[in-house]
């Protein structure tokens, strides 16, 4: 009787959401990674080439060894194969200190990162802006490993090595302080990212796509796991303005609308 308690309980925090409308974006392929944010989007292919949407076509980005690229507040930033960190700068990919494997500019006008030890860090607000390209930056690794760390206005969301998902309301832009992360039970997630208002969605271990309901300023860590149908696997997921864009297991990239 306990074991189906708990099956039910389970149940209650899981829901089917309504119909999205998904068109496949022809331009690209071969996607490993993609974010939005602001009204812009990134993505990276298998080849470890960048590219940025604008208007109805994917121009690339300088460089072709990038495997991870974020955009928000504080510009686009990215990550090579060899984990080192880069902002762009005047059109140009300019190096900073330090090394992560996956990284994210959603939050208000700093950064947060996974390293490739699965280590989390955030970069301060004055760092983050006053980077140009020369000098040095402060990272501070924060108090939970994760491999993927994303934060949004209500908060960061992280998913660690056992893929358990994690949040803290509690990040300080001005100096990366940080407490009180709590577990988000539910689901197993193999990667999770935040809107720009808030929302967040995720891939669970299975390949399937799951937004997470009920989030509001005064419930940071939301109510619900709601399932968003998909016609194929997936592995990863952004969303911003309405948007959401999905990349399939094969590569491919949807769009999709409610």
């Amino acid at each position: 009787m306990k074991t189906i308690a708990a099956f039910l309980l389970v149940l209650c925090h899981l829901a089917i959401s309504h119909a999205w409308n998904c068109d496949k974006v022809s331009q690209l392929s071969d996607v490993q990674q993609i974010d939005a944010g602001l009204g812009q989007v990134v993505a990276t292919d298998k080849h470890n080439y960048a590219y940025f949407l604008s208007g109805s076509s994917w121009d690339r980005l300088p460089s072709d060894n990038i495997k991870h690229v974020t955009v928000g507040h504080a510009g686009i930033w990215a990550v090579d194969t060899n984990n080192y960190i880069y902002k762009l700068v005047a059109g140009k990919w300019s190096r900073l200190n330090g090394m992560l494997a996956q990284i994210d500019a959603g939050g208000n006008l700093f950064i947060v990162g996974a390293n490739h030890v699965n280590k989390a860090y955030c970069l301060r607000t004055s760092d983050t802006l006053d980077f140009k390209g020369v000098g040095s930056v402060h990272w501070t690794q924060m108090p939970t490993s994760l491999k993927y760390y994303s934060c949004g206005p209500y908060g960061c969301w992280g998913v660690d090595t056992s893929s358990r998902v994690h949040l803290t309301q509690s990040v300080t832009p001005s100096n990366c302080d940080n407490s009180d992360w709590m577990q988000i039970s539910g689901l197993a997630l193999k990667m999770v990212e935040v809107g720009s208002d808030g929302s967040v969605f995720g891939v669970n271990t299975s390949g399937q796509v799951y937004q997470r309901t009920g989030i509001t300023s005064c419930v940071p860590e939301g109510t619900t796991w709601t399932q968003v149908p998909m016609s194929t696997t997936m592995k990863h997921v952004s969303y911003d303005l309405g948007h959401l864009w999905v990349v399939s297991t094969s590569g491919q990239v949807f769009q999709c609308t409610e």
